[in-house]
């Protein structure tokens, strides 16, 4: 890993950078750089199988992406976060730590509960919230 001194630099060279081509404030093409065709359709043969993975951290982002860029966008972004994954555990010798498939649920969760509240008064309830204590 040391030929990589970023993984910004590794994820270029495989090809699954995302690209931000801009000039004038208008968006050009974002399409992806060529780099590794062997690497690059590795990782989106495994982004394809987290995808479907239940309960983990990867299927939730991987929804999360598909319901606003498009499937394949989202599987292409999945194989960037796996080949920076994959990079940092490579480089500093740990472990993966699964986050789980509410990550991004307990990320904000007075947003998330502030809007589902809003959603089940729409169709006419009363919504009252109480924290419930934890269990000791």
């Amino acid at each position: 890993m040391r030929q990589f001194p970023s993984h910004a630099h590794l994820s270029s060279w495989a090809g699954v950078s995302p690209r931000n081509h801009e000039s004038a404030g208008k968006r050009q093409n974002g399409r992806t750089t060529l780099g590794n065709k062997w690497l690059k359709s590795s990782l989106t043969e495994s982004a394809w199988g987290a995808s479907r993975t239940k309960g983990s951290y990867l299927q939730a982002r991987y929804h999360r992406l598909a319901s606003r860029r498009g499937k394949k966008r989202a599987t292409l972004a999945l194989a960037h976060t796996l080949l920076i994954m994959a990079y940092h555990i490579v480089k500093e010798q740990c472990t993966y730590h699964e986050l789980g498939a509410d990550y991004f649920d307990r990320l904000n969760e007075q947003y998330l509960v502030k809007r589902l509240t809003s959603r089940i008064e729409t169709f006419g309830y009363h919504v009252t919230l109480e924290k419930k204590p934890l269990a000791a």
